[in-house]
């Protein structure tokens, strides 16, 4: 019983090497798992897919290290089932997938002025798209007759 004590500590303080690539062994260390149940994560979290090299040995990343780390502190650790975990990294992920357009890289004014021109753009041509055969768009919904203009011709996109 004291030696998984000792081990869990060891694992939540571990640093992980700076290197490349890991092979699984390593990875089952640094995570005190068996290989095996590296090999069963994979098939049950999506978010866990390691390189293959040409002969089909597993070339973990940091990233893939670092999120076996964290499958196993939510299974083990916090008590998650796996469909519990899978569905909170799910969701962990869905949450930072889409970046703010300031936070991509490169992004001077100019590149974002053109951006929310596009954006613009867009939107409207999804109003004109989905504006009633009768010419009412969403802008001009509230309004009453009297101070509705009058509706535009729609484009014809296809000949």
């Amino acid at each position: 019983m004291a030696k998984h004590a000792a081990q869990r500590r060891r694992v939540r303080d571990v640093v992980i090497p700076d290197k490349l690539y890991f092979r699984i062994g390593e990875v089952a260390r640094l995570c005190g798992v068996e290989a095996y149940v590296l090999r069963f994560w994979e098939s049950e979290f999506p978010q866990l897919r390691p390189n293959k090299s040409g002969t089909g040995q597993r070339l973990y990343r940091k990233r893939d290290v670092e999120m076996a780390m964290r499958v196993r502190h939510l299974l083990h650790e916090e008590g998650y089932t796996i469909a519990g975990a899978r569905q909170l990294l799910a969701h962990e992920a869905g949450k930072s997938k889409a970046p703010q357009l300031s936070l991509l890289p490169g992004n001077s004014p100019a590149v974002q002025a053109k951006l929310e021109r596009v954006r613009n753009d867009l939107r409207e041509l999804l109003g004109i798209l989905s504006a009633s055969p009768a010419g009412a768009t969403p802008k001009s919904a509230g309004r009453s007759t009297a101070e509705r203009k009058p509706a535009a011709p729609r484009p014809r996109l296809f000949e």
